[in-house]
């Protein structure tokens, strides 16, 4: 009878996620599948999405990783339900980032030294590198399944993208909202530039700093006293123009008892500062009383400030009594409640230039000459010794706390006044809450918490960066800065300079001057300053539009837009500046929905680092597991409820063992499955699209679950609630896999009648197919993978599973009571496994009788309609079912609570506990259901009592018991001596589908099975024949039959019973069945053999492999071993040279390579024992017979001795 053939791949017993994606990867390059579904969904409903633009100056790292990932799902996912989703990649390419790698490569130390080289060729070394790493994103991103157009990106260097910033800061300046001003404003050193509010929060770091307390001697006191101010920044003493006090709380004068000097500071303090055996009180008084009180200051640099009031006491109530002394010294220009009062008292002016003697690197200069050019941090030693030398130091300590550094540099900050560029947003924090309480949050506490408590602190906004690299604020000035001009685009710049303007970046600007509207007034000049690179990315919606030059009518149907998703981090960064500038520029939120992902750590929780090493390669982790189990672990990890996720490999390696292995054992048992019904039902196979009314109950209870699953996948998706999905597939790859398989078996494997055993496969066939369409978005290869061989058995014609819309729910599918029926069936077969595995009795062996007691009718009733699934899947002779758990010498048994009670009524009771003892099963019940009895005259209350059941002698004798809320499960646990034959028979068969299964050998590969056994299980095998090869599908033989030919192999294991050993042959086909270990082919003229490259567990070297072919042929000339792809073999070759042939020439000639055998040369014998398999070369080279069976054992033995 002639075969059928199969229209589908066959399905390996294993298989390699990592190599599989790179064929995917490959197949999607091939079709150009992302810009095709692009083009088979245009015209459809737009879904609109924003990709934060990340710096191309480094390479994609985890957190990239996890938001690429998290953006990818949604936008599939909304592909998929039927809607246009256009994925621009966009890139950051100005701002520090960048000007910090030319800083670096071009040892620039500050300003002066890019005067030197020219901004024109500073900018050109910026524009070399900003796309450096591109190519790398591009790679990355691919190989983690992530479809973004990068050939249609934007690029906030471009001039179009620049021109619609500048749209942007003029829509701000005509409505009032940009202000030149001072400000105290975080400052990076290293930069030289100020940065604004909320960079600065982005990198606090634990430090340690001089905590010291200084002496300021009061002008005119009778006491010769002091005040004491205390600081963690000595730096700032130079700058010291006025002490401050809280007019509202207790200060003292204090002596010194070991000193005889006396000071003044806040009473709460005292103690901190003094022993307190060391001083007295002289006097006590509100701090308003200090007002106006004159110092003697440590340095008289600004001496000249004092008729205007400096060195002086002010009051304000922002000094608070929680540390300190209670007096704060006032450096106006570095501290930003200090400029605030400074101003008030008069004694600086809002106009006035900054008394500033730190320069813009941050080092001393004019007039503080002790100290300059003394980095300000590195001059606290020198300032401290000065304080010491001028007896003004009283106490010197440390102090470890939080500073602010540079988030580029990695340098501390200074708070510093610097004249800057600004745009109101203090006026504007009601408006930008109520806009974000339009928004939805996920996790919700980000958008309350994190984000709405700072959006209520919202400070006017710094956009002006002293830097060259960035888009170029367009103001124009004149120089006494009455005369302001506000450009918004390339075509004014044009018409107001009279030149051609191709770029707008500052070497193309720069020179450009415009009439003043005064006539006889000199031009005006552009301001030096660009903008913040966040006002670039916050401006990123409308800029990568080019709005309003271009699209207006596209940008307005896509805004406020459905979804962003990034790091928490943005908070303070890219989901802010979004928000004010759309809510400045319109009145309204920029997005309705957020994603905000933790942070990726490394597993011992400390920040990934590349100097540490404290972290897998992304890519290797890739190359090891898949991209899909990459995916698949970040969404269901912490780090998408926004929680910092500590990253540990096993995570990956559990994903693929609890969501792609799974998958896969199903997907391959259905396609094995369908080539067996082909082979013994004689007639080809074809799913139509869906699975008619099911009339097996499991067959409905999978089909139900998978359109629930469905229904659950659709309300977390439509919430965008990611951190569920997955444990919800993992629950269903469970029931898949572990229940229904297990459940059906025999039916799958056609043991029942033809139409059953198709309407099972065609089940299996459905739910699978639509797994793997709703697991796309999550992991599109594998899903890829799946459905390019599934659709060559149905009318399924898409070339991608990515083209498909996502399965909608089919409720008519959806059967609660067969869902219901079927968990309390799982319920009581995990009871009664408990219950084995108590008494340490497998499975296999056979037990009497389970009974099951539920408490309800309906639990009854569902047991009764699956009760032969109990039976099978327990292996029990018998089932009863009853709600009567009396009739089985049951009852409860109330025990008192003693830890209760002796709270409750101390030694008073006994008399409480005796009643409780005394309760029957009915009063039980009733304490149960009410909360509390009453009973001979006490008041029970439940929480006074611990229930338990009881059994009679006879029936623990018996059964073992089990109890759950619903149920009580009894388990007869004295198994036949005839049930524990069958039990060892049940084992015999498992043992020999695990060898099967170890040597790689599918379902459709034909096998003999051969045995030698010690008596008891010679008799055992004998009983039990008919029922084992039942089990195994072929024949079970003893040993004495002849079991090897020349066209055969060997697989043999030993395998240890309680009583004895049996040991199991596998023959095969030779063509079947490869070496357990590294093997390869050796060809030398015209003999063939074999060589094992790992021997006791180790890899050989290539002077070991070069010393066995040399000893395999008797070869004592120099010669030299090619490989298949004409190279010559080296050591590193040796690992990937599994399967492959060895060419072995003399020394002086080149290889010649002719077509290689992909089967061994030579027969050979594999074997498994204690767990540890290994291969017995039986002839080598070919035809040259090396071993005899009596040999196997020694060389068997040999194989297990640890390596040395």
């Amino acid at each position: 009878m002639s075969e059928l053939s199969i229209e589908f791949s066959r399905v390996p017993e294993i298989i390699n996620f990592a190599e599989e994606e790179l064929k995917i990867l490959n197949y999607w390059n091939n079709i150009d599948a992302f810009k095709t579904s692009l083009k088979q969904s245009k015209g459809k409903s737009k879904y609109s999405f924003y990709d934060g633009p990340p710096f191309a100056t480094g390479l994609p790292h985890y957190g990239h990783i996890l938001t690429g990932t998290v953006k990818d799902i949604v936008t599939r996912y909304a592909h998929q339900q039927g809607y246009y989703v256009e994925r621009r990649f966009g890139w950051d390419c100005h701002g520090l980032p960048i000007e910090m790698e030319i800083d670096k490569l071009l040892d620039i130390k500050g300003p002066e030294d890019i005067a030197k080289i020219g901004i024109k060729s500073y900018n050109h070394e910026c524009r070399k590198i900003v796309t450096r790493y591109a190519n790398e994103w591009k790679i990355i991103m691919g190989r983690v399944g992530r479809w973004i157009d990068f050939d249609n990106d934007y690029k906030t260097m471009y001039p179009w993208y620049m021109e619609s910033v500048w749209w942007v800061f003029k829509q701000l300046y005509l409505k009032g909202l940009v202000y030149h001003g001072i400000k105290i404003m975080p400052y990076s050193t290293a930069c030289s530039t100020p940065i604004s509010n909320f960079e600065a929060g982005q990198n606090y770091k634990n430090v340690t700093d001089p905590a010291i307390t200084v002496s300021l001697p009061i002008i005119g006191d009778k006491d010769s006293a002091a005040f004491l101010i205390w600081t963690t920044t000595p730096w700032t003493l130079p700058s010291n123009l006025a002490i401050c006090v809280n007019s509202q709380l207790l200060y003292a004068r204090v002596r010194e008892m070991s000193t005889n000097a006396v000071y003044v500071l806040l009473k709460a303090r005292i103690e901190t500062v003094f022993k307190i055996e060391d001083y007295e009180i002289l006097d006590v008084f509100y701090g308003c009383e200090l007002k106006g009180a004159e110092y003697e200051p440590v340095f008289s640099y600004y001496k000249y400030l004092k008729p205007k009031g400096a060195f002086r006491v002010l009051v304000d109530d922002y000094v608070k009594e929680q540390s300190g002394t209670g007096i704060v010294h006032q450096a106006p220009y570095f501290g930003e409640d200090d400029y605030r009062i400074c101003v008030e008292e008069g004694i600086i002016n809002v106009g006035d230039d900054p008394i500033c003697p730190i320069d813009e690197k941050g080092c001393f200069t004019n007039p503080v000459m002790e100290f300059q050019g003394q980095y300000f941090k590195d001059a606290d030693a020198g300032i401290i010794e000065l304080l010491r030398k001028k007896k003004r130091l009283v106490r010197l300590s440390h102090i470890q706390h939080s500073y602010p550094f540079c988030w580029r540099s990695d340098t501390p900050l200074m708070y510093k006044a610097v004249p800057s560029w600004f745009i109101r947003v203090e006026y504007l924090s009601k408006l930008l809450q109520e806009r974000n309480s339009k928004t939805y949050w996920v996790p919700d506490f980000v958008k309350e918490k994190r984000f709405g408590n700072w959006l209520k602190e919202a400070r006017d906004w710094a956009v002006s960066r002293k830097r060259c690299w960035g888009t170029p604020i367009p103001i124009w000035m004149s120089n006494s800065g009455d005369e302001v001009l506000c450009v918004g685009s390339i075509s004014e710049l044009e018409r107001l300079t009279g030149t051609k303007v191709k770029d707008l970046h500052r070497e193309s600007i720069d020179h450009l001057t415009i009439p003043s509207r005064i006539p006889g007034n000199p031009t005006l000049q552009r301001i030096p300053e660009v903008f913040d690179c966040w006002f670039e990315s916050g401006s990123m919606p409308y800029s990568q539009k080019h709005f309003p030059f271009e699209h207006v009518n596209e940008f307005f149907e896509n805004f406020p837009v459905d979804i962003i998703a990034e790091g928490i981090d943005q908070t303070r960064g890219w989901f802010y500046t979004l928000l004010v500038l759309s809510t400045n520029l319109f009145g309204v939120e920029p997005f309705k929905n957020v994603i905000a992902t933790g942070l990726v750590l490394a597993s011992d929780g400390q920040k990934m680092s590349k100097r540490k090493k404290n972290y897998p390669d992304p890519i290797q982790v890739i190359s090891k597991y898949g991209a899909d189990a990459l995916r698949l672990y970040l969404i269901n990890s912490p780090v998408v409820r926004a929680e910092n996720l500590f990253f540990k490999e096993d995570g990956v390696r559990d994903t693929v063992k609890y969501v792609l292995l799974p998958w896969f054992n199903a997907y391959r048992f259905l396609m094995q499955n369908i080539e067996m019904y082909v082979e013994k039902r004689r007639v080809h196979f074809e799913f139509l699209d869906s699975v008619n009314e099911a009339q097996n109950v499991m067959d409905a209870w999978i089909l139900s679950l998978t359109q629930t699953l469905l229904l659950q996948v659709e309300e977390e998706m439509t919430s965008y609630r990611l951190y569920n999905i997955i444990p919800r597939f993992i629950k269903y790859f469970d029931n898949l896999t572990n229940w229904y398989l297990r459940m059906n078996r025999s039916r799958l494997k056609g043991e029942t009648d033809k139409h059953d055993h198709l309407l099972a496969l065609l089940t299996l066939f459905s739910v699978t197919l639509t797994i793997t369409k709703s697991m796309a978005p999550f992991a599109p290869f594998f899903s890829e993978h799946v459905y390019q061989n599934m659709k060559k058995l149905c009318s399924l014609k898409d070339e991608s599973v990515h083209f498909l819309m996502y399965p909608k729910p089919m409720s008519n599918y959806i059967k609660d009571d067969t869902e219901r029926a079927v968990l309390r069936m799982q319920e009581v077969v995990e009871m009664g496994r408990t219950l084995r595995d108590k008494k340490s009795i497998p499975t296999k062996y056979p037990l009497p009788e389970l009974i099951v007691i539920p408490q309800s009718v309906q639990y009854a009733d569902d047991i009764r309609s699956l009760q032969q699934y109990i039976s099978s899947e327990m292996n029990l002779r018998t089932i009863t079912v009853s709600c009567d758990k009396t009739k089985y010498g049951i009852s409860l048994q109330a025990k008192p609570d003693y830890k209760t009670l002796g709270t409750k009524f101390k030694s008073d009771y006994k008399p409480i506990a005796k009643v409780i003892e005394s309760l029957v099963d009915d009063e039980i019940n009733k304490l149960i259901a009410n909360g509390c009895f009453s009973k001979d005259g006490e008041h029970i209350d439940a929480t006074f009592v611990r229930v338990a059941y009881k059994t009679e002698v006879s029936v623990s004798k018996k059964y073992v018991l089990e109890v759950h809320d619903d149920v009580i499960v009894l388990l007869d646990v004295h198994p036949t001596p005839d049930m524990i034959e069958e039990g060892t028979a049940r084992e015999i068969i498992n043992r020999i589908q695990r060898l099967r299964k170890k040597s790689h050998l599918s379902p459709m590969d034909k096998v003999e099975v051969f045995y030698k056994a010690s008596p008891q299980y010679q008799t055992i095998a004998e009983k039990y024949k008919e029922f084992i090869e039942n089990g195994i599908k072929t024949t079970f033989l003893p040993k004495t039959t002849h079991y090897v030919s020349n066209n055969q192999i060997v697989v043999l294991d030993h395998q240890s019973f309680k009583n004895g050993i049996l040991q199991i042959i596998l023959v095969s086909p030779r063509d079947k069945i490869l070496p357990f270990v590294k093997w390869a082919n050796v060809l030398y003229n015209d003999r063939e053999g074999l060589i094992l490259l790992e021997t006791t567990r180790k890899l050989l070297t290539l002077n070991e492999v070069m010393l066995n072919v040399q000893c395999l042929f008797d070869i004592y000339e120099n010669i030299s071993l090619w490989c298949a792809n004409g190279q010559l073999l080296n050591d590193e070759q040796i690992s990937s040279l599994d399967g492959e042939t060895i060419y072995v020439l003399p020394s002086n000639r080149e290889c010649q390579i002719s077509l290689e055998r992909k089967q061994p040369y030579c027969q050979f014998l594999n074997f498994v024992e204690r767990g540890i398999s290994g291969t017995i070369v039986l002839e080598n080279p070919v035809g040259v017979k090396t071993v005899t069976e009596k040999d196997y054992a020694g060389i068997i033995k040999k194989w297990l001795k640890p390596d040395p």
